[in-house]
């Protein structure tokens, strides 16, 4: 005999989801949470690798073949461009070549590469913003960036020093810049001129093109192999020797460049992906643990009416399985969605990104065919755990969930855990690299960091209940003082810790990651600005060409210009330590423009003391000291003693080893004449930069100076050196925040069910008097608190976390905790989660105390 679908256990759990929708939501979009997650970890990795090709490869998309000169030495030139024009099939075909040149008319030396483009058509690389194109000699197109750093706009113009054809001496060429361009394939970072080829070729005096672009009429179908084979042989007959190869594969090939000169970036970006899929599965499971824990009595009037243990988790996971596989489809458009808004956000920004053309079928089928797993392997557990409820459950009035999972066992599992990430941690701590080492994996070693992070987040939702109640206790001691409302909310989250730990856990997930991320790119950006400082410490750098020293009034004439700021003259000599060679420098640490981004690794910086010297990294290791210790030099002959004051993370400015107070160095027996001076722009932009150059220009310009013996350098610009950071900052912080934003429709969705399981409780508050104003407050205070917990836990578990990486990606890189973003997360999220709980705060003081208090569960 059949048994009517209502009183079968599969029937039964669709009858419950029909019924009670809220609670299927609540394990719903824990998993939605967790594609969503993955699946937006995807996007951003795909977002980083798309916007690292889109800027960095050189070959347009409407390039169709390219051809180079063969392994026989033989160029090509302007014959071999016209014999690959007169090919049939051939739509255009254009030559390029690459080079550069220093530039005359400044004492300061510039450098101005060189690039032909036709300039129009559908092979063209630049956008021309201003001006006109060259369409004759003796013009020249500069990019941004160019006309940035020189002042230059058309009408302009730039003397070029081109080698003479003997080597011998240099020729002055003038030409006149006739417009400004945007290049459209590659990276405008380096100023930049831009020219047809021929008129390019005779501003270099050369006639050989490095490549040639083809671009095929409409009829030609490229991607159809005889057409391809067809088409390229003609190209080798009409030029022998000529090797030719389709724009698809040279493409991948710069894409594959592109890839692995952002390596390091792409790893940063794979790391939070990892993180992503572990803390998915723990919070996917957590979720389900509890929500099945509240069914107790559902699951125990099933087995009093026969349902068999087996029949029963069967049941279950086949449910899970279900809104698994809807949720992951659910998160996966989702995160696709918002993947494709963030290149249009970005650019409101200012910050330049591309998306994937369409999405990533294998990713996205694999993040839900994941979801539908994780949801069978996350209900396993606990369908195994409620199929062996006993019957007599079914005559207790509903569990709570509290006591779920929240003995003995749950607590040494949590304990367990955190020795695991304990010892993972400290593992990779005591193995970080020194400096000077270049055998470190990092990839592997992010990879125990990642590992040691999600046993880490175990532990925390093994543990959430009993740390819900000492957090709540140190931070809503302030509530506790606002009234009645106040102290109730405080009371309610601490009445149920497992609900309280449960909503916590998913909200400190993306405060984990949102804050690990900005913890973590405001290091490498200390490090960036660290980096650069060393580098290029000022704007201006004059020397003697000879390595002599300079003359001692030059640093006095220079700080004469208004123009000019910070001038700084220092001495740099070679010394020995121990049985090698090294630098000793004067220069000032604390007076180098940007001189805070120059920190210790140990000491400090500060008030270096006669006797005293700075260490670079590489000597500071080979030398095994560390502030406090002794060093020993020699100049001359003559070995001085000193005590190290501090050491750098990295390198010192200008190549220096050793830094040391300018009487040390004197009493060393070296020349008190300067070997280098320093300045700095006074006015920062392109105009003062401009005018600070005619200031280092003049002050140079006269016999008494000697003619070309001092040479000086500017520094590049800094503007456009941390793109590839600012570009992972963007994408990564994007996309985590919308993650947030998914966390907090969790807690909208919990504090929705939360009012209905607690109908009789706000009855009984409204029946003793409290308002139903009082009521929409405590429900919205309560909602703030699961955001003040989940901030709480989740910065308490990245910050650590976020040290450990940074030491990891770059042992140098000093650690930036950005307090002030952190703290604007922290509020963002607390005024999130409270607004979330208004519509369940609203329907909580609507209700009726009469009816409230006649409900029956």
């Amino acid at each position: 005999m059949s048994t009517p679908w209502r009183a079968t256990v599969l029937g039964s759990q669709v009858a419950e989801l029909l019924r009670r929708p809220g609670r299927f939501t609540a394990t719903g979009l824990s998993l939605l949470i967790a594609a969503f997650v993955v699946f937006g970890a995807v996007m951003a990795q795909q977002i980083v690798t798309a916007t690292v090709v889109e800027k960095f490869r050189g070959t347009p998309e409407t390039v169709s073949l390219v051809v180079t000169p063969g392994g026989d030495g033989k160029d090509l030139g302007e014959a071999g461009l016209r014999a690959v024009r007169r090919t049939p099939g051939v739509t255009e075909a254009v030559g390029r070549m690459e080079g550069g040149s220093p530039l005359d008319g400044s004492a300061v030396e510039r450098y101005l590469g060189l690039s032909a483009d036709p300039g129009t058509g559908a092979l063209a690389k630049v956008r021309l913003l201003d001006g006109t194109y060259p369409g004759g000699p003796g013009l020249l197109a500069v990019n941004t960036q160019a006309a940035r750093e020189y002042g230059l706009a058309p009408g302009s113009s730039l003397t070029l020093l081109r080698p003479e054809p003997d080597g011998e001496g240099t020729r002055r060429v003038t030409v006149e810049v006739s417009g400004v361009v945007r290049s459209t394939a590659t990276n405008d970072a380096e100023p930049t001129g831009y020219a047809p080829g021929p008129e390019l070729g005779r501003l270099l005096g050369v006639s050989a093109y490095s490549r040639i672009d083809v671009r095929t009429d409409v009829g030609t179908d490229l991607r159809t192999g005889g057409r391809v084979a067809e088409l390229t042989e003609r190209i080798r007959q009409a030029v022998p020797g000529a090797l030719v190869r389709s724009g698809d594969a040279v493409r991948k090939e710069e894409a594959r460049e592109a890839v692995a000169e952002a390596k390091d970036t792409l790893e940063l970006v794979t790391v939070f992906l990892v993180v992503a899929v572990g803390a998915a599965v723990l919070v996917a499971t957590s979720t389900f643990r509890i929500v099945f824990a509240r069914r107790v009595r559902q699951l125990a009037l099933l087995r009093a009416i026969g349902a068999t243990s087996r029949r029963l988790a069967a049941a279950l996971v086949v449910e899970g399985a279900v809104v698994g596989l809807l949720a992951g489809v659910a998160g996966v458009l989702a995160a696709w969605g918002c993947g494709r808004l963030v290149p249009p956000v970005a650019g409101r920004f200012g910050h330049e990104l591309f998306a994937p053309s369409r999405l990533p079928p294998a990713e996205a089928v694999l993040t839900v065919l994941g979801t539908g797993l994780l949801a069978v392997l996350a209900v396993l557990a606990p369908s195994l755990t409620a199929s062996r409820v006993s019957p007599l459950h079914a005559l207790r009035s509903a569990a709570s969930g509290e006591g779920a999972g929240s003995g003995v066992g749950r607590t040494l599992l949590g304990l367990l855990c955190a020795a695991g990430a304990a010892l993972l941690a400290r593992q990779q701590y005591s193995g970080l690299p020194q400096p000077g080492d270049t055998g470190y994996d990092r990839f592997g070693a992010l990879t125990g960091v990642v590992l040691s992070g999600g046993l880490a987040f175990l532990a925390l939702i093994a543990l959430g209940p009993r740390l819900v109640r000492p957090v709540l206790s140190a931070v809503a001691v302030p509530l506790r003082r606002t009234g009645a409302a106040g102290r109730l909310a405080v009371a309610g989250v601490g009445g149920a810790p497992g609900r309280a730990a449960s909503v916590s856990v998913v909200v400190a997930l993306g405060v984990c990651l949102v804050g690990s991320a900005l913890t973590c790119l405001a290091s490498l950006n200390a490090y960036e600005r660290y980096r650069q400082a060393v580098e290029a410490p000022a704007d201006f750098r004059l020397y003697a060409r000879d390595s002599e020293t300079l003359d001692r009034s030059l640093a006095a004439d220079l700080a004469s210009h208004p123009e000019l700021s910070d001038v700084t003259a220092f001495r740099a000599v070679e010394v020995v330590e121990g049985t090698r060679g090294a630098t000793i420098s004067d220069l000032d640490l604390g007076g180098v423009r940007s001189g805070v981004s120059l920190t210790a690794r140990t000491g400090s910086l500060d008030h270096l003391e006669p006797g005293h010297v700075v260490v670079d990294a590489d000597h500071a290791h080979r030398l095994g000291v560390r502030a406090g210790d002794r060093v020993t030099l020699t100049y001359g002959g003559r070995p001085v003693q000193l005590t190290v004051a501090a050491t750098l993370p990295g390198a010192g400015p200008y190549g220096g080893n050793f830094f040391v107070p300018a009487a040390d160095l004197t009493r060393l027996g070296v020349d008190a004449a300067p070997t280098a001076v320093t300045a700095d722009a006074s006015e920062d932009g392109v105009r003062g930069r401009t005018r600070a150059q005619r200031a280092v220009t003049d002050t140079l310009t006269g016999p008494e100076r000697g003619e070309g013996r001092v040479i000086a350098e500017a520094a590049g610009g800094r503007a456009g050196e941390s793109d590839d950071l600012e570009t992972t900052a963007t994408t990564v912080i994007l996309v985590l925040g919308l993650t947030v934003l998914v966390a907090v429709v969790g807690v909208a969705t919990t504090a929705g069910l939360t009012v209905v399981e607690r109908g009789r409780e706000f009855g009984l508050l409204r029946a003793l008097g409290l308002s139903g104003a009082a009521v929409h407050r405590m429900v919205t205070v309560e909602c703030a608190l699961y955001g003040v917990l989940g901030g709480v836990l989740g910065l308490a578990l990245g910050v650590p976390y976020s040290w450990l990486v940074v030491r990891v990606a770059q042992t140098s890189a000093p650690f930036s905790v950005p307090a002030g973003q952190l703290a604007a997360v922290f509020a963002a999220l607390v005024l999130l989660t409270a607004a979330a709980g208004t519509l369940p705060a609203l329907s909580a003081s609507r209700t009726s105390p009469t009816v409230a208090v006649a409900r029956s569960e």
